[in-house]
């Protein structure tokens, strides 16, 4: 069985946010849809899998809501199901920027579909980042974007000040995994008096979906938060994975290192002091579970 997964989000105001949350969880328990939908009075965000009936059946009644009528939503596929369970989550933020007063919904930088990208992005005038974090960015970004070094979305403003200087008169254009960050981005970008601030609408996915490879601006393979560990063009499974013990993606080289162990370590944790029993009986229990074709907490790697 494929799996058709959906990475959605929509920033609307939804002060009843807690109330949706048991309706949706029936509904997705129902259908045998696994992953996970953060819901707060920003908006809702979430990426889920299942039959490609259930994922459209839950979208539908999602929409229903005229106020996610038109909830964006990207589609990819996978051999297997890339999540554990199905969890509905109540968040103050459905991305955490961490900054009072931010909020895409009052006011938002401007939107550049995926056609139009490698223009903007081309203009030597333009200044290009990436507002992911550096762990994605090292499994693929745009060619010349700026990275902010980040480990976690909440030091983007930290590092929007420390550079206001080399920004400021500057045209910036951001992009992110699926267009939520970079949106929110954004919105924090103009509170904070940068007038001229766009994004790439529907994110990295959108961009490898709709666009031709041979004209494409993207180098690598774009990270996603799920088993497949990443994607290309036309969003097709690659062959990066993860390390169990300190959760690093690993492209094809790094598994040929002779630092790499299956579920104990890799080139960028591997120490030869360390204890590694515990991973190697967590290993040999995910082996046992894909033997018997049962689920186990383990990732891919």
């Amino acid at each position: 069985m494929r799996y058709t997964v959906a990475a959605l989000y929509k920033f609307v105001s939804l002060p009843d946010y807690a109330a949706l949350q048991p309706w949706l969880k029936v509904m997705g328990e129902h259908l045998g849809i696994r992953g996970t939908i953060l819901l707060a009075t920003e908006g809702i965000n979430g990426t889920i899998a299942g039959s490609d009936e259930a994922i459209h059946a839950l979208l539908d009644y999602l929409r229903a809501d005229v106020r996610l009528s038109d909830l964006d939503s990207k589609f990819s596929d996978s051999e297997e199901q890339p999540f554990l369970r199905f969890k509905v989550r109540l968040k103050r933020e459905i991305v955490t920027l961490g900054v009072d007063g931010t909020d895409p919904n009052k006011q938002v930088g401007t939107y550049v579909d995926p056609d139009q990208w490698n223009a903007v992005i081309s203009d030597p005038n333009t200044v290009v980042i990436d507002t992911r974090n550096s762990y994605e960015i090292g499994v693929g970004t745009f060619a010349g974007a700026i990275d902010p070094a980040t480990e976690s979305f909440r030091d983007f403003p930290t590092w929007v000040q420390q550079n206001r200087v080399q920004l400021e008169g500057k045209r910036v254009a951001m992009f992110c995994t699926g267009g939520i960050r970079c949106e929110k981005a954004s919105s924090y970008m103009l509170s904070e008096g940068f007038p001229d601030v766009m994004h790439l609408k529907g994110g990295i996915l959108k961009y490898l979906e709709t666009q031709p490879e041979q004209s494409s601006l993207w180098q690598g393979d774009c990270f996603v938060f799920d088993q497949r560990v990443a994607v290309g063009h036309g969003l097709s499974e690659t062959d990066w994975t993860q390390c169990f013990a300190c959760r690093t993606p690993l492209s094809p080289e790094d598994c040929q290192s002779a630092h790499y162990v299956t579920g104990v370590s890799c080139p960028h944790c591997f120490k030869p002091d360390t204890d590694v029993t515990r991973f190697e009986e967590r290993q040999r229990q995910i082996d046992l579970a894909k033997k018997r074709d049962e689920p186990h907490l383990g990732r891919k790697g």
